[in-house]
Formats: C-alpha cells, structure tokens, sequence
C-alpha cells in the first residue's frame, strides 16, 4: 500500500491533488498544532481586475495550542454564500470570463450545501472527497484523529510519516520533493518502507491574463475543465529519495 500524508487544506493547489492521486490511502494529518494564516481554513483564487484573492471560512476562538482536529468554522458565518460571490467574476468579469464556470459553480453548490459539521476538518474531508469523486480519483482518504495512532516513539519531524504509514502497514511512503530535507531514506529503509518523493509540474494554463500560479483547484477546474484538470494531474513524476528534483517543483 502506497501512503501519503498531508495537513487538510482548504480547496488546495494542484500539486496537494497530485500526491493524493499517487497514493492509495492519504491521511488528513490533523492531530498537530494548528498555524494560524496557513492554509486549513483558506485558499486563493483570481481577483477580478488582477492579482489573486483569498477565499476563507472564519473561524470560532481556540486557543494558540488547538490542534487542527479542534478547529471550528464561525456558526453565524455565510462563508458559503460569500466564496460563491467571490467567484462571480469567473462568469462576469471581462478579463476572467471562465469557460467552465457553470458546471463548476454548481458542483461547489452542491458540495456545500451537504455540510453539516463545523469542524474545519470534516469540512475539507468533505470537500475533498467530493472532488476526488469528480475527478475519479479514487484514493481512499483517512483522518488522522480517527485512527487511533501511537505517536510516543516519534522523536523528530520526520519520524511522523514512517511512524504513521507503519501503523497503517503501508510499504511506500510518498512526499512532495519540497520537503525531502526532512526525511532520513536509511530509516525507513531499515523499517520496510520505501521513501519516494512527487516532483510536480505546475504548468501554466490560460487564465486569459497574466499568469497566477499555485492558486486553488478551483481556478484549474473553472479554465480547463474536468478533463483538463485531469489531464494537469498527470503533471508530475514519482522519484526515489536518491533522485534529483527536476526544477519545476512548486509548492505552498
């Protein structure tokens, strides 16, 4: 079994999608401390004009030390309302008119008139397999506070993915090339597991202005289409963790 872990984002970029594809089980990680201004509760998408735009879900008070499982949108909040708004200009505006803005607005309005949970994680767990089911993806996703994991033998960073895919019995490990730093390939392989790192390609696609890269899927899907995304997911190289990275990785 072929494992892959990440934080749950928000709506995340394409390369976050590519290492889903490439595993067969992708573990939201959420038993860690939540960061403030990253990038569970938001994304970015274009403004209408120029430039690029946040789209959010505020959140009610935690403390500093709130782990990602903790985390809550606002319940009086019309986040869903306002991020529809915000995509407007996809249809209307006269530099960022989207080719497929019907068919993808209508899936985000239908994704997100089926959440009934604040919990930022089951939001993005629900948005996540919802687009997966889009794409015909069909990676198997997995919580971490679910799951029940043994963390006491995890001494430093890297030891959380090995720790992890061990107790889920996976033999290969797979990472985004940006984070190979963090990663001894000797450990895991003396544990039976196989380290190898996604070297994605963020390859420009016509925005029908200046190009914005690393924004949210969203804006992939509204400019090329199921099709086309599909075929962007493809946009990326499995290496192992002896390789070079080709130069094109990208990464938020």
């Amino acid at each position: 079994m072929k494992l892959a872990i990440m934080q749950p984002y928000f709506l995340p970029y394409l390369g976050y999608w590519q290492l889903i594809k490439a595993a067969d089980v992708f573990v939201l990680f959420d038993d860690v401390q939540f960061i403030r201004h990253g990038w569970i509760n938001r994304n970015r998408i274009l403004k209408p004009e120029e430039g690029w735009q946040y789209i959010l879900v505020p959140l009610q008070k935690h403390s500093r030390t709130a782990l990602i499982k903790d985390i809550r949108a606002h319940p009086d909040s019309d986040w869903k309302e306002k991020i529809l708004r915000q995509l407007e200009h996809y249809h209307y505006g006269p530099r960022t008119r989207a080719p497929y803005y019907g068919e993808v607005r209508a899936l985000l309005e239908e994704l997100f008139s089926t959440i009934s949970t604040t919990s930022m994680v089951q939001i993005n767990a629900h948005l996540m397999r919802g687009l997966c089911a889009y794409l015909d993806i069909k990676t198997r996703l997995k919580i971490s506070s679910e799951c029940g994991f043994d963390y006491s033998q995890v001494t430093d960073a890297g030891e959380w993915a090995l720790n992890i895919t061990q107790q889920m019995k996976g033999v290969q490990y797979i990472n985004p090339m940006a984070g190979r730093h963090l990663f001894a390939p000797d450990k895991f392989m003396e544990n039976g597991v196989e380290l190898m790192f996604l070297d994605s390609r963020m390859d420009a696609y016509d925005q029908r202005r200046v190009f914005e890269p690393g924004l949210s899927l969203i804006d992939i899907l509204m400019f090329t289409g199921r099709e086309g995304t599909k075929k962007m997911l493809e946009s990326c190289t499995l290496l192992p963790a002896t390789a070079q990275p080709s130069g094109t990785t990208f990464s938020l």
